[in-house]
C-alpha cells in the first residue's frame, strides 16, 4: 500500500484534495513579517492578500528544509506504507535539494520502503491538473509502477499558459529586465509564459492590453487543446475573478469543456501578483 503525496503549489482546491485523499506538503509564504502555510483556500482570504500586494506589501516564499521533509514522510513509513510524491517544476525552486537529502536518509532508516517522486514540471495549476488526474488513477487502485507511467504519458500533454497584468512581480523575480518592465507599463504589454519540456517559465507571445491576452490564451487552446471532452480545463486568477468567469464561459461555449476556475494563492500570487490569469488544458504535445 502507498500514500500519494502532493504539495500546496499545485493549488488544487481544498475540498478536492479531500475528496481525492492526498496527502499535502504545504509550502510557507510570510506577509507583514508572519509565516503561513498555504491551506489550499480552506481559511484564506485571497482579496486582503492581493489588496496588500496593490498598496506595496512584498510578501517572501521560501524553501522547506530537510526535517519538514522528515516529518510529512516518516510517520508514514512508519506505519508501514510506501510514498508517491507528484510535485510541482523542479527548476522552479531549491526546495527539492532538501528534499532528496531527506529521502535519502529515510531509505537508509526503512530500507524495506519505497519513495518515488515525479516532476509536474510545472506550478500552480498546471501541476495541479497532473496531480489531479494522477489522483484519479489512484483511486482506482493503480500500482506505484502503472501511476508512474500514466504520469510519464500525461505530463507531455499538460499545457499551462498564463498572461500577467503587471510586470511589476515578474521584474522583482528576475523575470524580465528593468527595460521591458518600463516599456510593457508603458504601451500596456502583457507578456505571455508557459512552462517548457524541462519544467522552466519562458514567455513566448506579448499581447497589447490583457483581453487580446486571453484572445492569445484562447487561440493556444483552439491550435493545441485535444480531448477537451475528456479533460477538464483549468482556469486561475489572482483576484480577477469576473474576467477569470467571463473567459471560462467563453471557452467552455466554444470548446465544450468542463472549466474550473480558481484563485491563485498566496505562495505563486507573491511572485505573479494580483491579475493573473491562466490556463490549463490538455494538449496535442507541448
Amino acid at each position: 500500500m502507498y500514500r500519494l503525496f502532493c504539495d500546496s503549489n499545485c493549488e488544487l482546491w481544498h475540498t478536492t484534495v479531500a475528496e481525492l485523499g492526498l496527502e499535502v506538503i504545504r509550502m510557507p509564504y510570510t506577509l507583514e513579517g508572519k509565516e503561513y502555510f498555504y491551506d489550499m483556500g480552506e481559511h484564506t482570504d485571497f482579496k486582503a492578500f492581493f489588496d496588500k500586494m496593490r498598496a506595496g506589501e512584498v510578501p517572501k516564499t521560501s524553501a522547506l528544509n530537510e526535517y519538514a521533509y522528515t516529518e510529512y514522510f516518516e510517520p508514514v513509513l512508519a506505519r508501514g506504507e510506501d510514498i508517491y510524491y507528484i510535485t510541482f517544476s523542479h527548476k522552479m525552486s531549491a526546495t527539492f535539494n532538501a528534499m532528496d537529502a531527506a529521502i535519502a536518509k529515510l531509505k537508509e532508516k526503512y530500507p524495506e520502503r519505497r519513495i518515488m517522486t515525479k516532476d509536474a514540471k510545472s506550478i500552480s495549476l498546471g501541476s495541479g491538473f497532473v496531480t489531479y488526474y494522477g489522483a484519479l488513477k489512484y483511486r482506482e487502485g493503480a500500482s506505484m509502477e502503472e501511476l508512474d507511467a500514466y504520469l510519464d504519458e500525461l505530463i507531455p500533454h499538460t499545457a499551462t499558459y498564463f498572461a500577467v497584468e503587471d510586470l511589476t512581480y515578474l521584474h522583482r523575480g528576475g523575470r524580465i529586465s528593468s527595460a521591458t518592465k518600463v516599456v510593457g507599463g508603458l504601451l500596456g504589454i502583457k507578456p505571455i509564459l508557459c512552462f517548457d519540456e524541462e519544467g522552466k517559465i519562458v514567455s513566448i507571445a506579448k499581447a497589447r492590453g490583457f483581453r487580446s491576452a486571453l484572445a492569445r490564451l484562447a487561440d493556444y487552446m483552439r491550435e493545441k487543446g485535444s480531448e477537451l471532452d475528456k479533460y477538464k480545463a483549468f482556469i486561475l486568477h489572482a483576484d480577477n475573478e469576473a474576467l477569470a468567469n467571463d473567459f471560462a464561459k467563453k471557452l467552455g461555449d466554444e470548446f465544450g469543456a468542463q472549466t474550473v476556475v480558481q484563485p491563485v494563492g498566496p505562495v505563486i500570487g507573491a511572485h505573479c501578483g494580483p491579475g493573473t490569469i491562466g490556463l490549463i488544458f490538455h494538449c496535442s504535445a507541448k
